[in-house]
């Protein structure tokens, strides 16, 4: 019987160390590695494609991801619908901005992005969450170390899970899912490419360089200015394309009023029933071709089809020319983002 035990232990221990020279680490292992790799990185850039399908309809963009030692970013995402619409989030010495540089528009937040909040584009959030998640699943193919975590997302708990896939060699970022509650994946990230031995210039965080990428130099800006105000001279304001929520938590629109601003109109429209809440929507006529970014003391929110600033009552965006502006007292952060993505066009009837 000792023999027999004896043989027992002597295949378990020669299957173990099989495993190990195949190739085969725990997850623990694989974690610390993780860890290890993004305290050395000097900087990353990476570029990959996001899916969102947390809207109306799905959104796709092309993201470019800058990271340089020890907390400057640059993540562009371009729509790949109108690149009109194209957002930089931008954090530098002086803070946290999300620009839009077609429109020549900064926001500047009071937040502590990217740390608040998961990421699923930043290489960082992924190991953080990983890192955190005691009970996350691990499981490893032949090319991938693979993680099933919890999320963090502190203004939207309809997408509590997450998939991350690593790539065995070099342990970057391959793919990302991000799942519902039922397990659904209602964002995709699919990274193409991952340096990282970047070089990076100077203006590469500047947000004045970044506004100006879209634009071109300042005199271009200027004359580009001059065209949009006098082409905007005897437009018929019947353009002007008022659009409403979708989803309107249980509430029914009860007065529209529209009021004349200086070289642009605008519509504030009231909901009442269930949780009261106000929309406004209002043109834009021209373009600044500079101006200080407007202070947030919110959270960067992605609505899928924008980038938009979530305050405790009110979220604000810009969204094909127009600017938006909803605010309730009653409506939750969840509701707030649930009825804000909702407004994608659709015309009333």
């Amino acid at each position: 019987m000792k023999k027999k035990r004896g043989v027992l232990v002597a295949v378990i221990l020669s299957l173990t160390l099989f495993l190990a020279a195949c190739g085969e680490k725990s997850k623990e292992s694989v974690v610390a590695k993780l860890d290890e790799k993004v305290e050395a990185m000097d900087g990353y850039k990476a570029k990959a494609e996001m899916k969102m399908s947390t809207g109306q309809e799905e959104q796709k963009y092309e993201i470019d991801i800058w990271y340089k030692q020890k907390d400057f970013y640059r993540v562009s995402l371009a729509n790949d619908q109108d690149e009109k619409e194209s957002q930089i989030i931008l954090k530098n010495e002086d803070g946290v901005f999300v620009l839009t540089p077609a429109l020549s528009k900064s926001f500047k937040f009071q937040t502590d992005w990217p740390d608040n909040s998961s990421q699923p584009y930043l290489y960082a959030s992924l190991v953080t969450d990983v890192k955190q998640d005691d009970e996350a699943d691990f499981e490893q193919t032949d090319t991938h170390y693979i993680f099933r975590t919890k999320t963090n997302y502190q203004s939207n708990n309809n997408l509590p899970y997450q998939e991350i896939y690593f790539n065995k060699k070099d342990y970057t970022p391959e793919l990302v899912k991000v799942l519902d509650k039922d397990k659904k994946a209602l964002v995709e990230v699919q990274f193409s490419e991952f340096d990282v031995a970047p070089t990076f210039e100077k203006a590469d965080f500047n947000v004045d360089e970044n506004l100006g990428k879209e634009e071109g130099n300042e005199e271009e800006a200027k004359d580009s200015e001059t065209e949009t105000e006098v082409s905007g001279e005897g437009e018929d304001t019947d353009s002007f394309t008022v659009v409403f929520p979708l989803e309107m938590v249980g509430s029914e629109l009860t007065e529209k009023k529209e009021v004349e601003v200086d070289g642009g109109q605008r519509v504030i429209m009231t909901f009442t029933g269930d949780k009261d809440f106000t929309l406004i929507q209002e043109q834009l006529t021209a373009i600044p071709t500079s101006s200080l970014p407007k202070e947030v003391h919110g959270d960067i929110v992605n609505l899928g089809f924008t980038i938009g600033a979530l305050s405790e009552n009110t979220i604000e965006w810009s969204y094909e020319g127009m600017d938006f502006y909803l605010a309730s007292k009653e409506l939750t952060k969840e509701e707030l983002i649930e009825v804000a993505q909702s407004v994608q066009g659709k015309e009333a009837k």
